[in-house]
């Protein structure tokens, strides 16, 4: 079993109170928007991390780390990008993806929505951990931890870090 902390949209912003929502996590996955490569930096110094760039990505962090993350965690088929959609809207790339290889766990960033949700017609879990800086329309800031065993997701926790401000 491996405990995981997921989070995207910091938009540069990282600090010590969203690390310590990681510390009893296996490993840190990141759906992009990253903002300053000091976000990865200090996710990657607390535990492994596994990460893909946004749209608001420069070169730098887009030489860094890939567009999509697709690899198999405890079993389960993961597939992580930033634009990407959600059931029943995904965008046209991750629509004709899905039709050839669905994954178990379809995690996306970029709307800064939080969504949890079935997709019966992939028969896959979706997750949009919302986002976590300050940076972007929503009220409040998000990040999600779960664990995976035997191709399983459990124990999904969503965790609201306050209300989004100017940092």
């Amino acid at each position: 079993m491996k405990r995981i902390g997921l989070l995207s949209d910091n938009h540069s912003y990282i600090d010590d109170h969203i690390l310590g929502y990681f510390a009893e996590c296996d490993e840190i996955w990141h759906a992009g928007d990253i903002g300053d490569p000091e976000v990865t930096d200090r996710l990657a110094d607390l535990k492994p991390l596994r990460a893909v760039y946004g749209n608001i990505d420069d070169a730098r962090l887009r030489r860094q780390f890939p567009l999509d993350q697709h690899f198999v965690c405890e079993g389960l088929d993961v597939w992580i990008t930033h634009i990407g959609g959600y059931p029943g809207n995904y965008q046209k790339r991750v629509r004709e993806g899905m039709q050839l290889n669905p994954p178990g766990l379809f995690i996306s960033g970029h709307s800064h929505i939080l969504k949890v949700m079935p997709d019966p017609k992939y028969q896959l879990l979706h997750i949009n951990p919302g986002a976590c800086g300050h940076h972007g329309f929503h009220q409040i800031r998000t990040l999600v931890r779960f664990s995976v065993a035997n191709g399983v997701v459990s124990d999904l926790q969503v965790v609201e870090l306050g209300k989004r401000g100017r940092k």
